[in-house]
């Protein structure tokens, strides 16, 4: 469902209700959390630069209930932090690839710690399917990413790994 449609579609709900709480809540990660929460989430995912004012415009709430409510998705942990996206190939000369690891038995948990420690690993996916884990990974030089390859190879647990080099990538 579009995300303005879904606005649209709280914002008469807001009216009907005459009050701007009632909404179904849904359960994430063990926290409650509303449509108009889930709104905030996307909108500031994709500018989190975006103000307050900005944000009640788009949500039809006020700016208090806006301050309210990103306070509490701060404070309980939800949202972690801000950060900064680059366009798409703006960074020279960084090597971005995903690494498919697999891992034997069960020591996915000991080759996960050992992955956080190398610092070229920019985030890591504990998964199903073929592969137990995915691996973002980034470098500045191919010689530099070729040692970081060498050294992921040879941490204890590894079955086996296949390496992708990213050539583009495009916003979503």
């Amino acid at each position: 469902m579009p995300l303005l449609f879904k606005i649209k579609l709280i914002h008469k709900i807001c009216n009907s209700a005459k009050n701007e709480l009632f909404f179904t809540n849904l359960i994430i990660d063990n926290d409650i959390m509303d449509n108009i929460d889930q709104i905030i989430l996307g909108l500031l995912k994709d500018n989190a630069r975006m103000s307050v004012t900005e944000l009640a415009e788009k949500v039809h709430v006020s700016r208090a209930t806006i301050k309210k409510r990103m306070e509490y998705l701060e404070s309980s942990g939800i949202i972690t932090g801000y950060t900064v996206r680059f366009k798409p190939n703006a960074e020279r000369n960084v090597i971005r690839a995903w690494m498919s690891i697999m891992v034997e038995g069960t020591k996915a948990q000991s080759v996960i710690k050992e992955l956080r420690l190398e610092s070229a690993v920019e985030c890591l996916h504990k998964t199903n399917g073929k592969w137990d884990i995915l691996v973002e990974l980034r470098s500045d030089t191919l010689e530099n990413f070729d040692k970081v390859l060498e050294r992921i190879r040879n941490i204890s647990g590894i079955y086996n790994s296949e390496t992708s080099i990213l050539l583009a990538s495009h916003k979503t």
